[in-house]
């Protein structure tokens, strides 16, 4: 076989493969006994008739489609590997020449990933924001543990932020009550998340019994985006009233005896989320000054895809209606050109990232183990609200679980970078980021590698077909 490619540009290139007779044998033998199978031929049983009958009875051309067919895709990856093209993108094939019992030629062009050079992030100095969990935050998530075991009483006041009301809501387009935006007997929170904008504003001050009518943009629906007439009535007013954050309290709330108990482990589970923060905040200022150092061109083909596919799915939750997109839009005070250039600026963002994880792992090279890979499969299934283990089926039947291990490797990646990284916070204190992102030894599970992926979803395919 031979092969030569040529660069059409930075993230583009042509692959040319010439593929002679002699290396088709297989395909060949294939090809004629699935066409014997398949045909009657008198004087010879099925299966049994010869080449040069079949070619004169249905024409050699059957043959060489079939052949073609079979030994593009191993030969197309073959020549990849040759080349070390790293491709990104499904490659637009074209057969460029046919001389039978001679050779077949065919070319591929192709998105393949460009070529930067990692920065050395030695020499990367980030801050983030300090630790700080003072005694204002702890009392915060106390009152909110308080709110879970509050009760709920009849008031008559005027209603503020954080009461709870039983509503009746009408809207009215043009007139007509609009259905979906109407209903009765809700339970609402004021503040807690305006309903409709403009909603909470109405009910402040208001008494059981009283309404209040307001104008809103209806923001879904078949009238998304036009201007609605809201009528709002109490049907019943309640407060909340707290229970004493006492010892009495920590005992039925929790599982320790006294509050002050109580208040240190709220205090060393906020320092916990706290860290959470913090370590988000170093990964995303490192990504950023990260891709800050590079400059590479994004194969378009690849942002039109991703452009393509957001926009896909948010069309689908509206029936497809470009109407109703366009409402939509108009209510949140944009037009369908700011859309569609933020939407390519997000996409080409996401195509930039993953791009440049994608070099960074081939350079760090991390190990990832089947442990890694199945967690981070159990945590992609609940994310999806799925059951794991048709989750696994979906990933194998789609050939998917090469992009997960991709993900588990990119991440890993990016985290054995990130420890050589300089952090501080906002107060000037050095932070140890290898104290979320060092190596976690993995003694039990052998490492696995995208080889190993592949074998297993080529095992999984063959055992469908079977």
């Amino acid at each position: 076989m031979k092969t030569s490619v040529e660069k059409l540009n930075d993230t583009r290139v042509k692959l040319t493969v010439n593929v002679p007779f002699s290396e088709l044998d297989t395909e060949f033998d294939q090809a004629y006994a699935a066409i014997a199978q398949q045909v009657n031929i008198p004087g010879f049983r099925k299966g049994k008739a010869p080449r040069q009958l079949i070619d004169a009875r249905f024409g050699r051309g059957p043959i060489l489609e079939q052949v073609i067919n079979d030994m593009l895709p191993a030969k197309y990856q073959e020549a990849c590997e040759e080349h070390n093209l790293k491709v990104i993108a499904q490659p637009q094939i074209d057969i460029s020449q046919v001389e039978d019992n001679d050779f077949v030629e065919f070319t591929a062009e192709v998105d393949v990933r460009p070529e930067f050079d990692v920065p050395d992030f030695a020499d990367f100095s980030v801050t983030v924001p300090a630790l700080q969990v003072d005694d204002e935050a702890v009392d915060a998530e106390l009152d909110e543990l308080r709110a879970r075991f509050g009760e709920l009483k009849d008031t008559k006041r005027k209603m503020k932020t954080g009461d709870f009301a039983v509503i009746d809501i009408e809207a009215e387009v043009d007139g007509e009550k609009v259905e979906e935006a109407s209903t009765e007997g809700l339970s609402y929170e004021i503040g807690s998340d305006d309903l409709i904008k403009g909603l909470d504003t109405a009910l402040r001050g208001l008494k059981t019994d009283e309404d209040a009518e307001f104008t809103a943009t209806l923001e879904t629906g078949e009238h998304a985006g036009k201007e609605a007439t809201i009528k709002v009535r109490v049907q019943q007013t309640k407060e909340r009233k707290l229970p004493e954050l006492d010892d009495e309290f920590a005992q039925m709330a929790s599982e320790f005896d006294t509050v002050d108990e109580l208040r240190e482990s709220t205090k060393t589970q906020l320092e916990e989320s706290k860290k959470g923060d913090q370590a988000a905040a170093i990964r995303d200022e490192v990504l950023k000054l990260a891709l800050e150092k590079v400059d590479f061109a994004l194969p378009e083909s690849v942002v039109d895809e991703q452009v393509h596919s957001q926009l896909h799915q948010l069309l689908g939750q509206m029936a497809h209606d470009e109407a109703a997109l366009a409402q939509l839009l108009e209510a949140q005070g944009t037009t369908r050109e700011e859309f569609d250039k933020q939407s390519r600026e997000q996409a080409e963002e996401s195509v930039r990232t993953q791009l440049f994880l994608d070099t960074l792992a081939e350079e760090e090279d991390p190990d990832v183990s089947q442990q890694e890979l199945t967690d981070h499969i159990l945590f992609t299934a609940q994310s999806y609200g799925m059951d794991p283990n048709q989750f696994v089926q979906q990933l194998q039947q789609g050939n998917q679980i090469g992009n997960l291990f991709a993900d588990v490797r990119r991440g890993k990646a990016l985290a054995s970078a990130i420890c050589r990284v300089e952090v501080k916070d906002d107060e000037g204190t050095e932070v140890d980021p290898k104290q979320y992102f060092g190596e976690i030894e993995e003694d039990e599970d052998a490492d696995l590698t995208g080889a190993d992926i592949a074998a297993g979803e080529e095992d999984a395919a063959e055992g469908d077909d079977k």
